[in-house]
């Protein structure tokens, strides 16, 4: 079971929401907006956001960026009747997790809510094993078969994180948001640089590889 923050200014979609996560085990609340999110986040902890993003005074984007200040690691889920590929990418850029179209299926936002948990799970955990890779946190290495890659610690921490989310698109702005800080001059180009090298170091393996998602940026696919 996990406790789930419900964003949304509609009452009557909130309910329906809420209610389905509800019976499917879950502990709900809701909001009617960003700001009687933020009070409610402030008195307790969740497992997950399910956002709007067309909301009054703050809207999603917005909102998200706050919550990512405070809690990088949080799943956060956009359920919205934007469609157009600029309100996915800048949901994307402010640091979302998925994103969904109005009118939803409700079996596949609980199989999309499930997912992130699990994948936010694994995220918080020191190592990932996955096949014949496992990559060590702690002392920031990477062994393919018992053989250690060599790898930056640069390298390491965009390589976790993608394979934290297989299937899942970083922007670039996003990688370079989070290993090089938002205040950083370095241009998107860097982003370009280190996924080459990752490609390089791992061409031959047999578990994932690194795609390019026109448009948005990077993903693991597991193979």
């Amino acid at each position: 079971m996990a406790n789930i923050i419900v964003v949304e200014d509609d009452p009557n979609f909130n309910r329906i929401l809420s209610i389905y996560l509800s019976n499917h085990g879950h502990q709900v609340q809701s909001a009617l907006g960003a700001q009687e999110a933020y009070d409610k986040m402030y008195n307790q902890l969740f497992d997950m956001i399910l956002s709007d993003v067309m909301m009054p005074n703050i809207d999603g984007f917005e909102f998200t960026e706050t919550v990512r200040k405070i809690n990088p690691n949080i799943p956060i889920l956009f359920v919205t009747a934007k469609d157009d590929i600029q309100s996915k990418q800048r949901g994307f850029s402010s640091g979302i997790d998925d994103y969904m179209v109005k009118p939803i299926d409700m079996s596949e936002m609980l199989m999309r809510v499930t997912a992130l948990l699990r994948r936010a799970h694994v995220a918080n955990d020191r190592k990932l094993t996955i096949g014949n890779t496992v990559l060590d946190a702690d002392s920031v290495s990477i062994m393919v078969d018992s053989q250690e890659i060599s790898v930056t610690v640069r390298e390491f921490n965009i390589l976790f994180k993608l394979l934290s989310y297989p299937n899942k698109t970083f922007s670039r702005s996003q990688l370079l948001d989070e290993f090089w800080g938002v205040d950083t001059t370095t241009g998107l180009r860097a982003v370009d640089v280190y996924i080459t090298k990752l490609r390089d170091k791992f061409s031959g393996s047999d578990v994932f590889e690194i795609t390019t998602v026109h448009g948005l940026g990077y993903k693991a696919v597991l193979k």
